[in-house]
C-alpha cells in the first residue's frame, strides 16, 4: 500500500514538473496585410498557475523581406526592430492582452514567417515555440481625389486608420508647395505633413489620435484643393 502511494505522488510530481504554466491563446495560422501597411498580431499570454511568472519571449530565426522589419510592442509602443528579447510578467490565473508583435510589410508581396520562443525566465525548460505567418498582398489601386496638372494625390491607405495610414502621390511641377492637413470635425488642426518633389509617399500617423472622425487637405501654395474623410479607429 506504501509502494502504491508513493508511485502515485511520484507520477503526480512529475506531472507537475512537466505541466506548462504558461501558454499563448488566440494564434492564427496565418495574418494578412497590404504592401506599405504594419501587421500587428496580439500575443495573449496565459499563466496557469497561481503564482507571477515572468516569460522571456525571444526571435529565434525569421525569413522576411530585405524592406520589412519586425518588432515587439506593448500597446502602441513598439521598442527597435534590433530587440531581439523582451521580458513579461503575467499574473496569476490572468491573460496578459498589451503584448504584441509587428511586422512592416515592406515594399514587396509574399509570405513572411518569424519563429519565436517563450520560455520561463526561472525555469527555462517550462517553454513554447511558436511560429508566425504574414501573408502580405498587392496594395489594391487607389483612386485618385486630386489630379491636376501640379499634382497627383491618391486616396489614404488604410482607411479606417489605427496606427498610422499613406498617401501616394507624384507632384508634377517642382515649383509648388504640397502639404496635407489633419483636422478635426471643428475644423482644428491637429498635424500637417510636407510632401517633397523627391518623394511620393507620405506617412500619416495616427497612434495618439482618439477614435473618430477626422479630415485630411490637400494644399497648393497655401490653397486647400482636395478635402477627404479620415475615420480612426482603436
Amino acid at each position: 500500500m506504501n509502494r502504491l502511494l508513493w508511485l502515485v505522488c511520484l507520477i503526480c510530481a512529475a506531472y507537475n514538473v512537466n505541466a506548462q504554466s504558461f501558454e499563448v491563446i488566440g494564434l492564427q495560422e496565418t495574418y494578412r496585410g497590404v504592401i506599405g501597411e504594419t501587421i500587428k498580431v496580439p500575443l495573449h499570454f496565459k499563466n496557469n498557475t497561481d503564482k507571477t511568472i515572468t516569460l522571456v519571449i525571444r526571435k529565434v530565426s525569421n525569413q522576411i523581406g530585405s524592406t520589412q522589419k519586425n518588432y515587439f510592442c506593448i500597446d502602441n509602443n513598439c521598442l527597435d526592430h534590433h530587440t531581439e528579447d523582451y521580458i513579461i510578467r503575467v499574473e496569476p490565473n490572468q491573460v496578459l492582452n498589451s503584448f504584441n508583435v509587428a511586422l512592416e510589410a515592406g515594399l514587396a508581396q509574399g509570405v513572411s514567417t518569424i519563429k519565436y520562443i517563450a520560455f520561463s525566465k526561472s525555469s527555462p525548460g517550462d517553454s513554447m515555440e511558436f511560429d508566425l505567418n504574414f501573408m502580405v498582398d498587392e496594395r489594391p489601386e487607389r483612386p485618385n481625389i486630386y489630379t491636376s496638372e501640379y499634382l497627383i494625390l491618391h486616396d489614404l491607405y488604410p482607411n479606417p486608420v489605427k496606427d498610422h495610414a499613406f498617401a501616394d502621390y507624384t507632384i508634377l511641377n517642382e515649383r509648388i508647395e504640397a502639404k496635407i492637413v489633419i483636422h478635426n470635425i471643428l475644423g482644428n488642426t491637429i498635424d500637417e505633413y510636407n510632401l517633397p518633389f523627391s518623394e511620393n509617399r507620405v506617412k500619416i500617423r495616427a497612434e495618439s489620435l482618439s477614435a473618430g472622425v477626422y479630415f485630411y487637405t490637400l494644399y497648393i501654395d497655401n490653397t486647400a484643393v482636395a478635402t477627404r474623410k479620415m475615420i480612426c479607429k482603436k
